[in-house]
């Protein structure tokens, strides 16, 4: 009994050590995460370790790729097509696919609530750290 105990904590230890490892490989400089004086982040520099923080699950970030590949492509579409009524496809799509990965992957709320031009942004630097592998797929 006490044999088995010992081993989970030790499983458990390394679970924490190896999570903790792969946060910070997602966010390569957590100092940076200041807040300004009334609690918000006043540059999208400091945003952006928050927001790496909101998304550590790969299912999560595979949906914020899909999603926002499919973004890129609607809009082309719709430029190439000069046809602006699929533009009416982009909230949802782009939406549909990351709030998917924030509500039933990830378990948090997605930044876009309360920082919704940062989240926009990030979204699109994020896509841009997993094409150059910056951000683990």
């Amino acid at each position: 009994m006490l044999q088995n105990t010992q081993t989970q904590i030790k499983n458990n230890m390394q679970d924490l050590v190896n999570n903790a490892n792969h946060s910070s490989a997602l966010v390569a400089s957590p100092a940076v995460q200041i807040k300004g004086s009334d609690g918000r982040y006043k540059t999208l520099k400091e945003f952006y370790p928050f927001y790496l923080s909101q998304h550590e699950d790969p299912t999560c970030r595979r949906l914020h790729f899909v999603g926002t590949t499919c973004v890129i492509g609607i809009t082309a579409a719709a430029a190439m097509t000069k046809n602006p009524k699929l533009l009416w496809a982009l909230p949802v799509v782009g939406y549909g696919f990351a709030w998917i990965g924030h509500f039933f992957f990830e378990h948090n709320k997605p930044a876009t609530f309360t920082y919704p031009f940062y989240s926009f942004v990030c979204d699109f630097k994020m896509y841009k750290d997993i094409l150059f592998k910056r951000v683990d797929w």
